[in-house]
């Protein structure tokens, strides 16, 4: 599960690195910088809440009863998450719609992807302990799919960033620095 976690990090290096310089004129939304460390504190919570999940299942533990506790958290922390992304607003740039639209479509796959997972552990659970690997396969795969939804978000944030508004504001953004570092 670790390795499924690994492109949050790149997608967040991948936005940074996009784009020139720019302005904006609407003063209701956040800052590109504020944006930029809310979206970066929202994946870091979300990650080390996933991260957290799943070392209880890496240490050997695949009972149904650990399952059901991963299973929890990982709903639970991708619950919050889908909901901070949702709460961001429109970023303060000229693309300010278009990254906002690609964080609410970011918001809505990762809730797909935690109802897969939970499908696929309900589907798994009560088949003894190959079930519970093929539970656990199946939390690995949902997770490595709620990666390549954060990296495709990661890719339209980069194409709506012409004047590289995002790209200074994940810059300058404290948690943006400790994701990518």
């Amino acid at each position: 599960m670790k390795l499924a976690l690994a492109p949050l990090a790149l997608a967040v290096v991948l936005v940074a690195g996009c784009g020139g310089g720019g302005s904006s004129s609407s003063s209701s939304s956040p800052s590109p910088k504020d944006w930029a460390q809310g979206l970066c504190t929202s994946i870091t919570t979300w990650s080390d809440s996933v991260k957290s999940a799943g070392q209880s299942l890496q240490s050997g533990n695949l009972s149904k009863d650990s399952l059901k506790t991963a299973t929890t958290d990982i709903k639970d922390a991708t619950k919050e998450f889908s909901d901070d992304l949702k709460s961001l607003g429109k970023p303060n740039i000229d693309a300010g719609q278009e990254a906002k639209d690609a964080i609410d479509k970011l918001s809505e796959q990762v809730k797909t992807d935690v109802d897969e997972l939970q499908s696929a552990v309900d589907k798994s659970s009560g088949s003894g302990a190959s079930g519970a690997a093929a539970a656990a396969s199946g939390i690995a795969t949902s997770l490595s799919t709620m990666s390549t939804h954060i990296a495709a978000a990661a890719s339209s944030l980069q194409q709506a960033d012409s004047k590289g508004e995002l790209e200074k504001g994940f810059r300058d953004a404290p948690a943006c620095k400790a994701l990518s570092s």
